[in-house]
């Protein structure tokens, strides 16, 4: 059978278990299936995830909300500034804005595709507050460095990791540093899923009692603890003009179980990853940049780039996996190049060399853990194909 004879073989597949879809059901069944018991118990099993049950970890609906509601707790508003990296995903940058502040975007470092830390110091003005650094890929930025110059200057650090579940940096656990605020993803294709949720996590019990309001209209009080109290407890009050982020228990009800699995998905994302380095070692490629010895990357995203000289474009090598039956992507088309960013800051390609560079060359192949061996080769195959080797 030719390679387009073959089904589809999709870019990103969730892995939901037996047990993910009888708590869905026992949640179906129990008669709650907005935010209750089951999103609290989540919550409650992701501190004890991270190791430290002290941990205030707050469910939500996406990780947008998650970073909107921490900035917000961080007090960020018109005036202030927030630094971050051209190369993510919109949502890093647009919560900024939905406060009314400003971004600041800067470069990547070539080699980890991670924030560049010199060209945050550069980028620091008086009106700057807050850094979002993103575990690109789910590679860790060098938060010791980064920690260190947000103390040197006085800033909030808020750590985009939607990519970053599980990975480590020193042996930390991302979630685990000293930033203010860790927020996770668990929209479909993350390396666990709730269809659509986020987590928000810190230490700070002033930021934590203050997102928790925020995620539910600014209530005093939540739908739970209301409607399942024993004695009349109808009275509540708003004291802040707030969102609707909160997680749903059917979702929740995923999130227990996807967590639990959550080691053993890094573990197969890790074998799938060494298979390909070494199966496209040797072609004009760029391989994706490792951890350090002793660190977890959870290889959220293979990202691949082609190498100066390579005999085919990225958009060809995309268009050649695509008639092989091969889903991919890109992450990312760069903040700088989208309209709204480009004409709000007056931004151009020239002032992010690597980011351009790092775009115009990489594309994302299929990782996820209902990927065999056999899956993989077929990428492989077609990749050398398309690069005539």
């Amino acid at each position: 059978m030719s390679q387009s004879e073959l089904p589809f073989l999709p870019f990103a597949l969730p892995e939901i278990g037996e047990e993910e879809i009888a708590e869905v059901v026992d949640t179906l069944r129990s008669g709650w299936v907005t935010t209750g018991p089951k999103a609290r118990r989540f919550e409650a099993d992701f501190a004890a995830w991270l190791g430290d049950p002290t941990l205030h970890c707050i469910a939500v609906n996406s990780a947008t909300a998650g970073l909107h509601l921490a900035l917000e707790a961080l007090g960020i508003g018109p005036g202030d500034e927030v630094i971050t990296t051209t190369h993510t995903f919109t949502a890093t940058a647009e919560v900024v804005r939905y406060l009314g502040a400003d971004v600041k975007l800067v470069d990547i470092d070539p080699a980890t595709l991670n924030i560049d830390i010199a060209a945050i110091e550069a980028a620091i003005t008086p009106r700057t507050k807050a850094l979002i650094p993103v575990h690109y890929a789910g590679l860790a930025v060098d938060m010791p460095a980064l920690l260190a110059l947000a103390k040197k200057h006085g800033l909030r650090v808020v750590e985009d990791a939607a990519h970053a579940l599980p990975s480590t940096i020193g042996g930390q656990l991302v979630g685990t540093l000293a930033s203010d605020v860790t927020v996770f993803s668990f929209y479909a294709n993350k390396t666990i899923t709730t269809g659509e949720g986020g987590m928000l996590v810190t230490r700070d019990d002033t930021l934590a009692a203050r997102a928790k309001v925020m995620r539910l209209h600014g209530m005093s009080r939540d739908a739970f603890d209301r409607f399942t109290a024993t004695v009349p407890s109808w009275y509540y009050e708003i004291v802040a003009p707030g969102f609707k982020y909160n997680l749903t228990d059917i979702a929740a009800a995923l999130g227990i179980h996807q967590l639990k699995r959550a080691n053993a998905f890094q573990h197969k994302r890790t074998q799938l990853a060494a298979l390909y380095n070494k199966a496209l070692a040797g072609l004009p490629v760029i391989l994706p940049p490792m951890p350090a010895a002793g660190d977890l990357h959870s290889w959220h995203l293979y990202v691949l780039r082609l190498a100066p000289g390579a005999p085919i474009t990225r958009n060809a090598l995309i268009e050649s996996l695509y008639a092989a039956g091969i889903g991919c992507s890109v992450h990312y088309i760069p903040l700088h190049l989208h309209p709204y960013w480009r004409d709000r800051y007056d931004l151009s390609p020239e002032q992010f060399p690597h980011s351009q560079a790092a775009y115009e060359a990489m594309l994302s192949l299929p990782l996820y853990t209902r990927m065999d061996e056999g899956d993989l080769m077929r990428v492989v195959t077609a990749v050398r194909q398309a690069l005539g080797a």
